[in-house]
């Protein structure tokens, strides 16, 4: 026989879920060995809140879903901030909620109320001779739906005896469904007559299926291919590849997606950064959108054509349309060679602020692009800096990039890296954080360094939340900048290869480290220019 919490563990373990991630508590013990019994990797973190965006990161990351196991009511509420962003994002993740259900006790919350606060589905095990399809069933809810499911476990089910059984597994995904006749016909149409059509993919769009399906479509009537922030990478290396679209975008990208005439948005929201609050758009350009998910159709903006269906079978439906009678579109005469020497930001020419105490983020991060391996993926915590990283470091593909912003919190980045170093171990981790989010999150410096983790941590520090102080121009930042802080001695004393860089001199260190065997984590406090607000900011305070 078998209790409650072990076939619930036992169970997501045989649906597929291989890694689980949290903080173990008296309420989650049992749940989360029996995981690793299954054979399921348990990664601690520091804090829930690490843990759950952690395994935010990997199910992003790993394009599967992931767990995250939490206490009851307090280890719940600590980790709420990385549910949110997981919910928000649409990452399959199934939360294993312990739960204390009488009202006397210290740990009860209203768990539900707490899951549907921040977008969450809850779902709730009451019944041993049920448990076990509850759970895979929740399980397939955040795999098909790509939900994030809170699977509360009232604490006097989970020691209830079950016979023991065989795990059932969730049911087989629905197939992936094209756009109905009519809606094909109606986006063939204006596929067809359009001279300037751009594709902005999303993170609806991040497979390696759909980024074929779109590419070839793309090839057959002469868009040029955007993403939104999160698909970052998914058309790398493609010669019509704009690269992101919106706040981010280059001035040459941001000139030739002005111009289109067609904008068709792949399982992408088109919110405002997406299109820089719609100003990013032609006074003339159609405007559609391709999503699985109805509601998803002109939330953000008006559309002049809504398609229902799946980004990669819609795509190949339209293709195989468009098949024999291809249009130029967009790809004119020297247009791609216009996009070879100018698109990428380090294109851009600027004037190099460093002054030998700080260094410029612009000449940081691209000696670091030089510097660090092209095989790399690259986390992105919030705050000013964050366009330098995103958009100065090249990445190999969509899963070379994890930007956990939908909730715009800062201190996600570290917890985001980990995730994503877990799920891509072949390649280098390299996360990018201020100052502020290195220091709200640095509990998770041991994560990294407990897992050996080969990690690269950059922090760009202003000793300032640098947003707060270029959006206030002119205004009292008493509140929002900090004396100097050593996070350099920081990292060393987490058992991190520290290093302290002011100018491009001091980065000398860097390659001795990538030359040796990276057997220590490595952090760089780069003390960066504070004197302008990043280029995005123009656009980033809309609320």
């Amino acid at each position: 026989m078998a209790r409650v919490g072990e076939v619930v563990g036992r169970t997501l373990v045989a649906g597929g879920v291989d890694h689980v991630f949290g903080v173990v508590g008296s309420g989650n013990f049992h749940a989360t060995n029996a995981m690793v019994a299954a054979g399921a990797r348990f990664v601690a973190a520091r804090h829930e809140g690490g843990a759950a965006t952690m395994a935010d990161a990997f199910a992003r990351t790993a394009g599967a879903p992931a767990a995250l196991s939490v206490h009851q009511g307090c280890g719940l509420t600590n980790a709420l901030t990385g549910i949110a962003e997981a919910a928000k994002s649409r990452t399959p993740l199934v939360v294993l909620a312990p739960e204390a259900v009488s009202p006397t006790s210290n740990f009860h919350v209203d768990q539900d109320a707490v899951a549907r606060a921040v977008g969450a589905v809850p779902v709730r095990v009451t019944d041993p001779a049920s448990a076990a399809q509850v759970t895979a069933a929740a399980l397939a809810t955040a795999r098909d739906e790509r939900r994030t499911v809170v699977l509360n476990l009232p604490l006097d089910v989970q020691d209830l005896e079950v016979p023991d059984a065989a795990p059932p597994l969730p049911a087989p995904p629905p197939p992936a469904r094209p756009a109905s006749d009519a809606d094909l016909e109606r986006l063939a149409r204006a596929l067809q007559v359009a001279r300037r059509p751009v594709f902005v993919a999303g993170r609806g769009a991040r497979s390696a299926a759909a980024r074929d399906a779109l590419v070839a479509l793309a090839d057959a009537c002469g868009a040029l291919l955007a993403t939104s922030a999160v698909a970052k990478g998914l058309f790398a290396r493609n010669p019509w590849s704009l690269d992101v679209s919106g706040g981010f975008s280059s001035p040459l990208a941001a000139e030739l997606i002005g111009e289109a005439d067609l904008v068709v948005g792949w399982g992408c929201a088109l919110n405002m950064w997406t299109m820089r609050h719609g100003r990013l758009l032609g006074p003339g350009a159609v405007v559609a959108q391709v999503d699985d998910t109805p509601e998803a159709l002109g939330r953000h903006r008006t559309i002049d054509l809504g398609v229902v269906g799946d980004v990669a079978a819609t795509a190949r439906a339209l293709a195989r349309r468009l098949e024999g009678t291809p249009t130029p579109g967009y790809r004119g005469p020297g247009l791609r060679e216009r996009l070879a020497a100018g698109l990428r930001w380090r294109d851009v020419p600027y004037t190099d602020l460093s002054d030998g105490e700080r260094i410029d983020p612009r000449t940081l991060t691209l000696a670091l692009d030089d510097l660090l391996p092209a095989e790399r993926v690259l986390a992105v915590d919030s705050g000013n800096f964050m366009g330098y990283p995103s958009m100065f470091l090249d990445v190999p593909d969509e899963q070379g990039f994890c930007f956990t912003q939908a909730f715009q919190s800062i201190g996600l980045g570290l917890a985001t890296g980990i995730g994503a170093a877990l799920a891509r171990p072949d390649r280098l981790p390299v996360v990018a954080l201020g100052d502020g989010g290195a220091l709200m999150g640095a509990a998770e410096l041991d994560t990294v360094r407990r897992l050996g983790l080969p990690m690269v941590v950059v922090v760009y520090n202003d000793d300032a939340y640098g947003a707060e102080v270029h959006h206030f121009a002119g205004e009292d930042h008493a509140t929002v900048t900090f004396p100097p802080t050593d996070i350099a001695a920081i990292g060393a004393g987490y058992g991190f290869t520290a290093l302290t860089v002011r100018s491009p001199g001091d980065l000398a260190p860097v390659r001795d480290w990538l030359d040796g065997p990276r057997d220590r984590p490595l952090l760089i406090d780069a003390k960066v220019v504070a004197d302008e607000p990043a280029w995005w900011l123009a656009e980033a305070f809309g609320h």
